[in-house]
C-alpha cells in the first residue's frame, strides 16, 4: 500500500522524456535474437574431453535474465531521473498564492550561542536568506527592520545589515504583525527560543488563517558566568571606610565553568580580583571589601573572563559616598545638638522660632519641630515644601493648650489628620512606652537582645490619633506615642507628648539616641540604585537640591541622558526632588549614562543588558511542537539544522519532494549489477589450451 501510494502522489516534472523509455527495447531484442554461432574444438585424445566445464542451459538462461533485468531497469530509472519525479507538498496550493512573506530573525544578545559552524545567529541569517531562494518570486516583510514588503534584492540586503542588539528578544515585538494579524498568510520565526524570555502564550494567540513557521535555533552546550546584581553592606557609604561589595555571580549555562577569573574596578583602578567555580544554573555570592576615596560619584565595573559568550561579561555600576544628611531643630533650646553635632553623616543646624532660618530649612533633611508655642503661616507653608520634596518632619506638640489650634492646622496641611487633644491631668500622668522589638522595620538592624525588666521612658500624651499611619512607638496600653504618616515623597512623623521633662523623660532615655538616628537617616532619600537593566521600564533618581540662581535656571529645562555624543531626551514626571525617567526604547547598549539638565550634570547612572539573555536555556524543536499542541495545523515547526538543512526542507514545503537522486542512484547500481554479471556471471564455454607433444 506505501509504494502503490507513493506512486499515485508522485508527479513528474518533465513527462514528456517518458517517450525515452522506447530504448528499453535495445537489451529485450539483444537478449531475444542474439545467435551464437557454434564453437569448433579440436582435440587430439577423446580423454581431453572430461577437462571440458559444461554449462546447463537452464544455467546460462538464468544468467541472461538477471543480466537483461538491470539493464532494463537501468535505462527505466535513468530515464524517468531525466523527467525530474517530485512528491507534491502538502501545502502546495497554499504556498502559491503567498504574496507577502513576514520574517523574523531574532537579533537579541542571546542569540550568540556557539554553533560548529559559527553561532546560532549568523545560523539564522542563513537559513532566513535562504527563503529567497524558495520564494522567488514573493515579496518580504523583515520586521526587524520595518513594516513595509520589499523584494527579494533589498530583503538580502537588509538581512545583511542585521546586528546583534541588547534589548530583550525582538519576537516579543511583533508578535501581532508576525502572529495575529491574519492580512499575510505566511511568518517566518528564526529565534533560539530562549526559556526565559520566550512567551509560550503568544502560540496561542496565532490566527488560524496565518501560516506560522517556527525555526528553532540550537546552539552547543556550554557555561556562561554573568553578574546577576551588586549591592553593598550599609546604604551609607563614608570616604575611605572599608565596606563589603557583594557580587551575586550566576552561571545562565548547562555546563559547569571552573575557576573563571573576576575582577573589579572603581574607576580605572582595579581593587579585587578572585576566581570563581559555578555550576549550571546555579548562583554563587562573592564579598569583596571596597572603598570610595572622596565625596565624587565614581564608576565600577565588575568582569568577567568567560568564553565564548561574552557579551554580558562586564557589569557596571556606581557608587557614590553619603553626602551629610542635614538636620534642623526649630525650638527655644537645642536638644539634639550633642546628639547630631558628634556624627560627620550629619549636618545640624539650630533655629529658634522667631528667627528661623528659612533657607537651611528649605535644604534640610529632617525638621524637628519641638514644642513651638505657634505655627505660623510661613513656617507651615516651608514644612509643606520639605515633605512635597521628600523631606521629612518631626512634630514634637507644645504642653500649652493654647497651641493646639495652630498645631491642628499644620496636621491638615501635611496630610496626618486632625488628632485629639487629651488633657495630660495636673501634674500630667506619666504613663510606660512599651519595649519595642528588633523585628519591627524601623528598629532592625539597630536593636540587639533586650533584658527582662528593662525600664523605658514614661510620658504624658497630649495627643491622640486614629490608626492612619505606622506606629513606631507604643505606650503599654496600646496607645500610639510616636507614629510615621507618609505624605507623597516626603514623611511626617509625630511625638504624642512634648519633650520637656514634666511631659517625659524620653530624651534622657537611652531610646532617645536611635530613635533620632534613625529619623534622620530615614529622612536622606536616595532613589538611585547603583545598577539598573536596558529593559527596565523607569529609572527613579533623587536630584540634589539647588543651592542657587544659576542652579534655580536649569531647574527649568529637561533632563537629558548623554552617551559619548549621542543624546536622548527620555519622557520624565518630577515630584519634588524625585524625578522618574522613563528608559528610551533606542537605548540599546550597556554602560555609563550622564544625566544632564542643560549643561549640568546632574548624575550617571550603569545600564546594563537584561539578565534573561544570559540564560542559554532554550526550546526545542520537539518541545515547540508539544507547546503549539495537535489542534493546529497551521503552526508548524522546522528541525533547524547546518548549511542549507533548513532551505532544503522548505523547498520541500514550497514546491514537493525531489526523487530524481534517488533514481539516478537506482541507475547507477544497476550499472553495477550489470558489470559484476559480466566479470564474475558469465559461462565458460571451453577449456584451456592443452600442450601436444611434438
Amino acid at each position: 500500500m506505501l509504494h502503490i501510494r507513493l506512486v499515485k502522489s508522485m508527479q513528474l516534472s518533465y513527462p514528456w522524456f517518458l517517450l525515452c523509455l522506447s530504448v528499453v527495447a535495445i537489451p529485450i531484442v539483444i537478449h531475444l535474437f542474439q545467435l551464437r554461432r557454434p564453437q569448433r574444438l579440436v582435440f587430439t585424445n577423446v580423454g581431453f574431453i572430461n577437462e571440458v566445464k559444461l554449462v546447463t542451459a537452464r544455467q546460462q538462461k538464468l544468467q541472461h535474465l538477471f543480466l537483461l533485468f538491470a539493464r532494463v531497469l537501468g535505462l527505466s530509472a535513468l530515464v524517468l531521473a531525466f523527467c525530474q519525479p517530485i512528491i507534491p507538498a502538502a501545502h502546495r496550493k497554499e504556498t502559491a498564492r503567498t504574496g507577502i512573506i513576514d520574517v523574523i530573525v531574532d537579533n537579541s544578545a542571546g542569540m550568540v550561542t556557539p554553533t560548529k559552524t559559527g553561532n546560532t545567529f549568523s545560523a539564522a541569517l542563513q537559513h532566513a536568506a535562504g527563503l529567497g531562494n524558495v520564494y522567488s518570486d514573493s515579496q518580504f516583510r523583515l520586521l526587524n527592520s520595518g513594516k513595509s514588503a520589499v523584494n527579494r534584492s533589498v530583503y538580502q540586503r537588509k538581512l545583511s545589515e542585521l546586528q546583534i542588539t541588547n534589548r530583550v528578544s525582538t519576537i516579543t515585538g511583533f508578535e501581532h504583525d508576525a502572529l495575529e494579524d491574519g492580512q499575510n498568510t505566511q511568518a517566518y520565526i528564526f529565534s533560539n527560543f530562549q526559556r526565559s524570555t520566550f512567551n509560550t502564550s503568544l502560540l496561542k494567540r496565532i490566527d488560524s488563517s496565518k501560516r506560522v513557521v517556527l525555526v528553532p535555533e540550537s546552539g552547543e552546550k556550554t557555561g556562561n558566568i554573568y553578574v546577576d546584581s551588586v549591592w553593598f553592606d550599609d546604604v551609607f557609604l563614608q570616604v575611605r571606610v572599608n565596606t563589603g561589595l557583594h557580587i551575586r555571580l550566576r552561571n545562565g549555562g548547562s555546563k559547569a565553568v571552573a575557576d573563571c577569573p573576576v575582577k573589579v574596578f572603581l574607576g580605572p583602578q582595579q581593587v579585587a580580583a578572585f576566581r570563581v567555580t559555578v555550576a549550571g544554573g546555579q548562583a554563587a555570592v562573592t564579598v569583596v571589601q571596597v572603598q570610595v576615596v572622596d565625596q565624587q560619584l565614581v564608576r565600577g565595573r565588575v568582569v568577567t573572563e568567560d568564553a565564548p559568550v561574552v557579551f554580558d561579561n562586564t557589569y557596571y555600576f556606581t557608587a557614590q559616598a553619603t553626602g551629610t544628611i542635614r538636620v534642623l531643630e526649630i525650638g527655644a533650646v537645642p536638644v539634639a545638638k550633642v546628639l547630631y553635632e558628634g556624627e560627620p553623616l550629619f549636618n545640624y543646624s539650630f533655629t529658634k522660632p522667631d528667627n528661623i532660618n528659612y533657607d537651611a530649612l528649605r535644604r534640610a533633611n529632617l525638621v524637628l519641630l519641638r514644642e513651638v508655642p505657634l505655627v505660623t503661616n510661613g513656617l507651615r507653608d516651608a514644612l509643606r515644601g520639605v515633605v512635597a520634596r521628600g523631606g521629612s518632619v518631626a512634630i514634637v506638640p507644645a504642653g500649652a493648650e493654647a497651641s493646639y489650634a495652630s498645631y491642628q492646622q499644620l496636621f491638615r496641611d501635611l496630610g496626618v489628620g486632625v488628632p485629639e487633644r487629651i488633657s495630660p491631668g495636673m501634674p500630667p500622668e506619666l504613663r510606660e512606652v512599651a519595649l519595642p522589638t528588633a523585628y519591627e522595620e524601623f528598629f532592625r538592624d539597630v536593636l540587639g537582645a533586650q533584658p527582662r525588666g528593662v525600664a523605658m521612658p514614661r510620658v504624658a500624651p497630649v495627643l491622640r490619633w486614629a490608626r492612619t499611619g505606622t506606629d513606631i512607638l507604643r505606650l503599654r496600653d496600646g496607645e500610639s506615642y510616636l507614629a510615621e504618616f507618609a505624605n507623597g515623597p516626603g514623611k511626617v512623623y509625630v511625638f504624642a507628648a512634648p519633650f520637656s521633662r514634666e511631659y517625659s523623660d524620653f530624651a534622657d532615655h537611652a531610646l532617645f539616641v536611635p530613635v533620632l538616628y534613625k529619623l534622620a537617616m530615614r529622612s536622606f532619600q536616595s532613589e538611585q540604585q547603583p545598577a539598573y537593566r536596558l529593559t527596565q521600564h523607569v529609572v527613579n533618581l533623587t536630584l540634589p537640591a539647588a543651592g542657587g540662581a544659576d542652579e534655580a535656571i536649569d531647574e527649568r529645562a529637561a533632563l537629558q541622558l548623554v552617551r559619548d555624543s549621542a543624546t536622548w531626551l527620555p519622557v520624565q514626571r518630577m515630584q519634588g526632588n524625585n524625578v522618574r525617567l522613563d528608559v528610551p526604547a533606542a537605548l540599546d547598549a550597556p554602560g555609563f549614562y550622564q544625566v544632564r539638565r542643560g549643561k549640568q550634570l546632574v548624575t550617571t547612572v550603569a545600564l546594563n543588558t537584561s539578565p534573561k539573555e544570559s540564560e542559554l536555556a532554550t526550546y526545542s524543536a520537539g518541545e515547540l511542537r508539544a507547546l503549539v499542541g495537535p489542534g493546529r495545523p497551521n503552526v508548524q515547526v522546522l528541525e533547524g539544522g547546518p548549511g542549507g538543512a533548513v532551505v532544503a526542507q522548505l523547498q520541500a514545503e514550497r514546491g514537493g519532494q525531489p526523487l530524481w537522486r534517488y533514481f539516478l542512484g537506482l541507475a547507477l547500481a544497476c550499472l553495477l549489477v550489470e558489470a559484476l554479471l559480466l566479470r564474475f556471471g558469465r559461462p565458460r564455454v571451453g577449456a584451456g589450451k592443452v600442450a601436444v607433444a611434438a
